[in-house]
């Protein structure tokens, strides 16, 4: 089953989701505000999305900002990184997807069509 970690309030989410049921895809919704990943688990998916752990950071949000992650991120270790994330879930970019085998954050269509569709 698909994990579609997402903020009732956001309108990408809304857009993901809305896709996701146009398509008939089943999945199950999480509120990462409520209930984020913890570290292990962010840990995991970072590992499963073979993509850059910067990506993983929602870098157009509040908190980014405040914290002036912009500025921090670069001299931190990964390891700090993940547990900073594993603070909050208003600092996961969202929505988070996870599936079996793979990890996509954000929603862009084109990817996710070409990895949830059937050709």
């Amino acid at each position: 089953m698909i994990k579609v970690y997402c903020y009732s309030r956001c309108s990408t989410c809304k857009k993901a989701l809305k896709w996701l049921e146009e398509n008939g895809i089943e999945h199950t919704v999480i509120d990462i505000k409520e209930d984020h990943p913890d570290e292990e688990t962010l840990k995991k998916y970072y590992g499963m999305s073979g993509l850059p752990l910067k990506r993983f950071f929602n870098t157009s949000g509040m908190q980014y900002r405040e914290l002036g992650l912009s500025k921090k991120l670069p001299e931190m270790s990964e390891e700090e990184q993940l547990a900073l994330l594993a603070t909050d879930g208003m600092l996961v970019k969202r929505p988070l997807l996870v599936g079996e085998d793979f990890v996509l954050t954000g929603f862009k269509e084109d990817a996710w069509a070409e990895r949830l569709l059937v050709k």
